[in-house]
């Protein structure tokens, strides 16, 4: 279903137009969010996802979640491989919650940068632990492993990947083998591997567009959280909510489970055996892993609900380990089960209705544009006052914008065009200039106009209007 609703302004979009320009202009070095305009908000990791699957199979919706769905495999099958060390029936108990969590489902079929951090993240949580639990084998490619997983969060979030510290540094506290802990792990090869990897982008960046580190390490690492109302977002706005609704978002996040796995543990409390002794600092380093995103966001109001993403590996590790502690013929795979076929029937519900029910021009302009190709003969796409980023991504760049009226009215003096206001913006227009408009089509918040020397492009329209296919559509 990937390809089976249109990307979701602003967030799918835009991050589908950054990859979608990384593309065109063969730019893997600077993001861009619009052509001279750079995007500082994030590192390129998950564009380089998105835009390497638009070199192999062209730019569409689907090319642009595939990667991402398949890195919801890969931290699937990360987990599943981690427990089936201990138990196949933790790994496949494990696995399953995670893929039917609500959040990770939907972070598995959108265009966002959190699947990406997920993906490092669960790669330095597993290769640490394995690092120095794991068989003696494979102890050696499990620090690989992590290091990697640094890199990979460092160019997918930055900085913010470093909580991951914090787990790892509380376990080798408690475990009071800090010495073993520096010991048998190569940190200092480990580290130059990461300094490779992450530093030379980071120095390029700035290179290319000064002002990178500025924004992105004083901006989004530190004002966005301790400013609930900053101002400062080049990108988009403040997401202000009161400080500690990141608990509530974790609680949204982990659906059906967060509901599921509690009355299980109400109904079955005290029938499920005891954590054995080798288990207790595994469970104790799961929680510090599912607890520390949700404490370092406790005092930011300035926060998404996916930003709990790297909390729901851990959540549904420690579920799957409870649930193969219950006694024989609790049947939990069954609970399971069922929890996931909710997840499914939501989701064809969700797509049918984006389909059958004309949810599919909300938030997004792919049947906006796709009405200006049918009918355009070489006439440009203008959006008045701002122009989303799906109408850049599905004209593939060539939407233009007038910022006020007298930008417009030049516009439309040089020749006619398809014009686009949302509804909003409509009284900026002043009334001479709303009379040269002819209006086309209403989608959303959006109506779509012709405007300048239209009169063969008006009479065009007219009939397509009248025709009876128009009309039954």
């Amino acid at each position: 279903m990937l390809g089976a609703f249109p990307l979701m302004d602003p967030t799918e979009s835009r991050y589908a137009e950054i990859a979608r320009q990384m593309f065109a202009l063969g730019d893997w070095v600077t993001p861009w969010i619009a052509p001279g305009e750079p995007f500082w908000g994030k590192p390129p990791f998950s564009f380089w996802m998105s835009a390497a699957s638009f070199q192999l199979f062209g730019v569409s919706d689907f090319a642009a979640r595939l990667p991402h769905w398949i890195g919801g495999l890969l931290v699937a099958w990360l987990t599943w491989q981690w427990l089936s060390l201990r138990s196949r029936r933790e790994a496949a108990l494990g696995a399953a919650l995670l893929i039917g969590s609500l959040l990770f489902f939907v972070a598995a079929g959108a265009v966002m940068t959190d699947m990406a951090l997920a993906i490092g993240l669960m790669a330095v949580m597993r290769g640490y632990w394995l690092a120095l639990h794991g068989p003696e084998a494979r102890r050696r490619r499990e620090q690989v492993l992590m290091f990697v997983g640094i890199a990979v969060a460092l160019l997918a979030k930055g900085p913010i990947a470093l909580m991951a510290v914090v787990p790892m540094a509380v376990h080798a506290w408690r475990s009071r083998h800090a010495t073993n802990v520096l010991r048998e792990i190569r940190w200092l090869t480990g580290g130059l591997l990461v300094l490779a990897c992450v530093l030379p982008w980071y120095v390029a960046a700035e290179m290319r567009t000064p002002g990178f580190l500025q924004y992105f390490i004083v901006g989004e690492h530190w004002l966005r959280f301790v400013d609930s109302g900053w101002q400062g977002d080049l990108y988009g706005h403040a997401h202000a909510f009161p400080r500690g609704t990141i608990w509530p978002f974790a609680v949204l996040a982990f659906l059906p489970w967060s509901i599921v796995i509690p009355a299980i543990a109400w109904k079955r409390r005290g029938s499920a055996t005891a954590v054995s002794p080798e288990d207790r600092e595994l469970y104790i380093y799961l929680w510090l892993w599912a607890l520390v995103p949700c404490a370092v966001f406790t005092l930011s109001g300035n926060i998404l609900w996916t930003y709990v993403l790297p909390a729901i590996p851990p959540l549904s590790m420690l579920s799957a380990m409870f649930l193969s502690r219950l006694p024989e013929g609790a049947a939990p795979e069954r609970t399971v089960a069922a929890g996931i076929g909710v997840t499914v029937v939501v989701t064809l519900a969700l797509v049918a209705a984006f389909n059958v029910g004309g949810w599919d021009d909300h938030r997004s302009m792919k049947s906006l544009v796709a009405e200006y190709r049918s009918d355009t003969r070489g006439e440009p796409l203008v959006f008045f006052r701002q122009v989303p980023y799906s109408a850049s991504f599905y004209s593939g760049g060539a939407a233009e914008l007038a910022r006020e009226p007298a930008d417009l009215r030049s516009r439309l003096e040089h020749g006619s065009a398809y014009i686009v206001v949302r509804e909003r913006h409509r009284a900026r227009l002043p009334a001479d200039l709303a009379r040269e408009l002819h209006f086309v089509r209403e989608i959303d918040e959006y109506a779509l106009y012709t405007g300048g020397r239209t009169g063969g492009q008006a009479s065009r329209l007219a009939a397509k209007r009248a025709s009876p296919a128009s009309a039954s559509r």
